[in-house]
């Protein structure tokens, strides 16, 4: 059995990773995609009342409802901060608000999530590989340049133009940036900027974002 190498704290700010297996993909259409940030929205919650499979099952006002319900009278188990979804690999940047906040939350995600892939797409196995990566986030400046590189991801991978970043699905940008209401706590990032066009400014800065990405690089994964 593998062990975590660091101990998550309450209230700390982590950088999240995990992948497919063998690096191959999790994400094969756009169901796919939107299933999993289903997944994030629900289970983010500590108190969720049925299974997802079930809540899925309910009419689009009665699962409004529940969620509204949570929001209100549950405590969650984490802030998601910023997120990515990419076609063989996720990233967070989660505040754990919960002892063991940041595992259960993980842990209900890729386990609901592996089982409705391997249905779906007809296949059996581990979906993902091993443990999620997690470093802490140890100060202010690491965390936007991390959530930039999170931002960025599926522009450094050439996924797409940097452009298109605007309209993403798949990533909290969009949030970030006044495009679409979702989840996110995106507050406490922007406070470090005047106002979301600066933020995006930022995002958009590659030359800046080349300069840092070597002094951040051992601030975004533990293993490769």
């Amino acid at each position: 059995m593998a062990y975590r190498k660091i101990i998550l704290g309450t209230n700390e700010i982590y950088h999240l990773y995990n992948r497919g297996v063998e690096k191959r993909p999790i994400f094969l259409i756009r169901k796919d995609y939107l299933r999993f940030i289903s997944l994030v929205n629900y289970y983010r919650f500590a108190n969720c009342p049925i299974k997802f499979s079930h809540f899925k099952t309910l009419s689009i006002e009665e699962r409004n409802n529940i969620l509204a319900r949570l929001d209100k009278e549950s405590k969650k188990l984490v802030d998601i901060m910023t997120f990515c979804l990419m076609p063989n690999h996720v990233h967070f940047l989660l505040k754990q608000l919960l002892d063991n906040g940041i595992s259960k939350f993980m842990a209900k995600i890729t386990n609901a999530f592996s089982h409705y892939f391997n249905v779906r797409h007809e296949r059996v196995g581990h979906l993902f590989q091993g443990n999620f990566g997690a470093v802490r986030m140890e100060n202010d400046e690491q965390l936007v340049y991390v959530s930039r590189y999170i931002h960025l991801n599926p522009v450094s991978s050439y996924l797409i133009e940097i452009e298109d970043i605007d309209d993403y699905d798949y990533s909290s940008f969009p949030e970030y940036i006044g495009r679409k209401s979702g989840f996110c706590n995106t507050k406490e990032i922007l406070s470090y900027f005047k106002n979301a066009d600066d933020y995006k400014k930022f995002v958009y800065d590659q030359a800046d974002y080349a300069k840092q990405l070597e002094n951040i690089n051992h601030l975004t994964m533990e293993d490769e």
